[in-house]
């Protein structure tokens, strides 16, 4: 699988995924503005690998800063990390890995500008390995719930595009795989960014994983024949309660799912927890471009002046939820006690 974002030199470079899968680009970005419109532009998207993508921001905002003392330098490098946060509000991956960064370099305020630099850049880098670590212990915790032989939903990318790599709902896809089992995927396309139909599908047929490619009004229609087993999606944020933020329509799906009796689980990194929300009504929703709705591949598909919305995400409530899928573990309800339970192992 090709990176979906690396450290090279004092480069960020990450695939180009609005270009995907007819063309394979890449995009070098030298500066955290240059991060910072990736991931607003969904260059990069996906709230793993916005977190990695900001971490690696704060570092090129780090090694431009000329200051002769840690008070100007943190100073600047908050700066930089407020502006990135701003990029995309809704995952909560990214103020995670910022503040991260911003408190590594609290910690270590007595080394010389110099060698705090070196040490945010370490640190990036870190969270970049972790993060593809961390998502192939959670495949290996997931892949027990799926079965030799099912047929598995995913809704918008949670795979290796969506993260620094392996993925989140299509690791434990991949783990299943990769543990002998037989799985076949359908793929909501996804509109309006049709994520599904641009990236799930193009990940899953580089790893020969059998993928059927649905609009997203036909998932109930395939539940309805039994042709789904369980559904599988990744998160953006999830509150305390277990509240789901997740690609605009999942909510539509989990609907879908418990209405059949089809099991539904959200696979996400700790990380991707926000303990300190009590439920999904405090999560905000990230409002994109109407541009994205009345046009397809740039072409007008809709009469001109149409109103048009475009909310990026909704909310699943977590008694929708069959059970949400970490790196340390699996948690069902209560959410509110097995997720602050996890946490803090």
């Amino acid at each position: 699988m090709i990176p979906t974002i690396e450290y090279l030199n004092g480069v960020v470079r990450m695939i180009d995924q609005t270009r995907l899968p007819n063309e394979t680009e890449f995009i070098d970005c030298t500066t955290p503005e240059e991060v910072g419109s990736a991931i607003k532009t969904m260059v990069i998207r996906g709230a793993p690998a916005i977190g990695v993508a900001a971490a690696l921001g704060a570092s090129l905002s780090a090694d431009r800063i000329e200051a002769d003392d840690f008070d100007s330098f943190f100073e600047q490098l908050a700066t930089d990390c407020t502006a990135l946060a701003k990029t995309r509000p809704t995952a909560v991956n990214l103020a995670w890995a910022l503040e991260r960064m911003k408190r590594v370099a609290q910690e270590n305020k007595t080394l010389s500008i110099s060698n705090l630099k070196v040490h945010l850049r370490e640190e990036a880098c870190r969270i970049l390995a972790e993060d593809v670590a961390i998502n192939k212990a959670m495949g290996n915790n997931g892949q027990t719930l799926l079965q030799n032989g099912q047929n598995v939903l995913t809704h918008c990318n949670a795979g290796a595009l969506a993260t620094a790599g392996y993925g989140t709902a299509l690791g434990v896809i991949r783990a299943a795989v990769d543990n002998g089992k037989d799985i076949s995927v359908f793929a909501n396309e996804t509109r309006p960014f049709l994520q599904g139909a641009r990236l799930t599908a193009w990940e899953l047929q580089e790893d020969n994983i059998p993928v059927t490619l649905i609009t997203d009004n036909m998932c109930g229609h395939f539940m309805k024949e039994k042709r789904i087993d369980a559904v599988v999606v990744g998160a953006d944020r999830i509150a305390g309660n277990g509240d789901v933020a997740n690609k605009i329509g999942t909510y539509m799906v989990a609907v879908l799912a418990q209405k059949h009796n089809i099991p539904f689980y959200v696979a996400a990194p700790i990380s991707t927890l926000d303990l300190s929300l009590s439920s999904g009504e405090q999560i905000p929703i990230e409002q994109r471009s109407a541009e994205e709705v009345i046009t397809l591949g740039k072409i007008r598909i809709a009469p001109e002046g149409v109103r048009a919305e475009h909310p990026a995400f909704d909310v699943t409530p977590n008694d929708l939820v069959s059970a949400i899928i970490t790196e340390k573990g699996v948690a069902k309800a209560p959410f509110t006690e097995s997720l602050k339970r996890l946490a803090q192992s």
